[in-house]
């Protein structure tokens, strides 16, 4: 069963080299189809990333006009993952630096939450997970619902491979302390 898995996974990433290489060949069926296969992962980083769910869809709008303008420039169409990733976590960055600004210029202080509806288990794991860092918080996303690994993850933060695992490391030990004290998702 595990392997069966992992079969599907190395498909994926296999067609999405594939849909990246046709895309450097100016086919635009494939970019359209591209798109279609990676905007709900770069849309759910991003609104895990940034508890805004407008912020999050203007950063991954941005993201892949950067993704559109740079594909040439991809030499290895295997590397599309934490490079797509990449671009998503500087534009979301982008999009938390221009709030503190305005924030900072009018004075406000207070955050919003996110206006996402979920189960009790989901919010449990969201409010987890924004008790983290923002470091290990993406690196814990990208690792465990995008499925990158870790020298991928260590690419996308522009880190050694080393502080990526120490990264994901706190940030499992934390969510799993958090999530075993808070069960029934009161983590405020």
């Amino acid at each position: 069963m595990i392997g069966q898995g992992r079969h599907a996974n190395d498909a994926a990433r296999l067609f999405d080299e594939l849909l990246v290489t046709l895309v450097q060949a100016g086919d635009r069926s494939a970019a359209e189809r591209l798109a279609a296969r990676w905007q709900p992962r770069l849309a759910r980083t991003a609104r895990r990333l940034l508890a805004d769910d407008e912020l999050a869809r203007v950063a991954v709008q941005e993201c892949w006009l950067a993704i559109l303008r740079g594909i040439g420039t991809l030499r290895d169409p295997a590397r599309f993952a934490p490079w797509a990733f990449g671009i998503l976590h500087r534009k979301c960055v982008d999009r938390i630096r221009a709030r503190q600004a305005i924030r900072s210029s009018s004075g406000e202080m207070t955050t919003e939450p996110g206006s996402v509806s979920q189960t009790d288990d989901g919010i449990a794991i969201r409010q987890a997970f924004a008790l983290l860092p923002a470091n290990q918080r993406l690196a814990a996303q990208l690792f465990f619902v995008e499925g990158l690994t870790l020298a991928e993850i260590a690419e996308v933060q522009q880190v050694p491979l080393g502080t990526a695992k120490t990264r994901l490391f706190h940030a499992r030990r934390r969510l799993k302390q958090v999530l075993a004290e808070n069960p029934q998702g009161d983590v405020t």
